[in-house]
């Protein structure tokens, strides 16, 4: 089976093209530092082609979440480095996801002197924990001047230095999933009228900005990148518009020689997002990576019909650490528990057993 062959990944060897998605589990510190059971973590699940460890935030502004990781000092450096040696130490490969959660958060989950920066002054729809008032709506984010656009962009740079630093093989951009670069994207979050606001292009600016970013600071074979076309984000904008600024950002990126592109869903499948799929898979020169709602026998099927490269999958990996192995010798996964995902004990997250025959 092709699912399970090694695969190339711009001169970093994947023992399969089994991926392991990030998966946010929220167990650092308040003060956004990963901790030792993150080791733990990852390390039983290195037998994955490659790991995109959790979104992290490249700054203080992106921290939205109560107990997310950030790489943005030494001390968030230092302490990722056990992770990246344990899942190296397992013959694995790990690329770090640099996620800004942008206007998706909440003020009191930032440390002090810290914003929630949004493209413009519109709140997420919905509610989020937070770490002293139980659920909250999202808050209004403050709408980022061009001065902290450029702040931003550096943010990004120096999270994927230090990322290599702290021994990555890689990263990944979170252009996805209604986070800060996606917030640039739509047109229902952004109301800009400015360079970085309007017209497709100029909606598409930020992204491309971090993207060169990263590649001159470490390196295009060391930077991916992942965006959901009709994902829940999208929901409210035009899908005519949405196609063609995917398309138009597939074709500029055909220019950059990513390490990957990762294309993602969540939820219900849009008819709009599978023939997107398509189109993008016909017009991408790059590597391609599917990730949503995938089997064993669908992800197969993908690679074999080269509609992707490389399948990742996510919530499968919680639950069982040694997916590749139940993959490959048809054994049964175990159910994952969604109560403990984001809690700060190893139930749930470390507890789980590989399969004993």
């Amino acid at each position: 089976m092709k699912l399970f062959d090694s695969f190339d990944l711009g001169g970093l060897e994947l023992s399969s093209r089994v991926v392991m998605a990030p998966l946010t589990r929220r167990r650092a510190t308040n003060n956004n530092v990963p901790v030792n059971i993150m080791a733990e973590y990852y390390g039983q699940r290195a037998s994955a082609g490659l790991i995109i460890a959790e979104g992290t935030s490249p700054s203080p502004n992106g921290v939205g979440y109560c107990n997310m990781p950030a790489l943005c000092n030494k001390e968030q450096m230092n302490a990722w480095r056990p992770i990246t040696k344990t899942v190296h130490d397992n013959g694995g490969k790990i690329f770090l996801q640099v996620m800004h959660t942008g206007r998706v958060g909440h003020v009191n989950n930032l440390p002090a002197g810290a914003n929630l920066f949004g493209p413009s002054a519109i709140a997420q729809l919905g509610e989020v924990a937070t770490y002293h008032y139980g659920k909250q709506k999202y808050s209004v984010p403050v709408s980022m001047s061009l001065e902290d656009i450029d702040i931003a962009v550096k943010e990004f740079s120096i999270c994927a230095q230090l990322a290599i630093k702290a021994g990555f093989d890689g990263v990944e951009i979170h252009g996805a999933h209604g986070y800060l670069p996606n917030q640039f994207m739509n047109e229902s979050s952004n109301i800009r009228e400015d360079l970085y606001g309007g017209s497709r292009s100029n909606r598409l600016r930020f992204l491309y900005r971090i993207i060169d970013a990263c590649i001159n600071a470490i390196g295009e074979k060391k930077v991916g990148l992942r965006v959901s076309p009709f994902s829940y984000a999208d929901v409210t904008e035009n899908p005519i518009e949405l196609r063609q600024l995917y398309l138009d950002l597939v074709s500029h990126l055909n220019s950059k020689n990513l390490a990957y592109l990762h294309l993602s869903h969540m939820g219900d499948p849009y008819t709009e997002k599978f023939t997107l799929w398509k189109e993008i898979r016909e017009l991408y020169n790059g590597v391609l990576m599917l990730c949503g709602g995938f089997t064993m026998e669908k992800a197969e099927e993908a690679i074999q019909k080269r509609e992707a490269d490389l399948i990742s999958f996510g919530r499968d990996f919680i639950a069982n650490p040694d997916l590749v192995d139940r993959f490959k010798n048809n054994w049964k996964l175990m159910e994952r528990d969604k109560e403990f995902w984001y809690t700060n004990s190893s139930r749930g997250y470390t507890d789980y057993d590989k399969y004993q025959q």
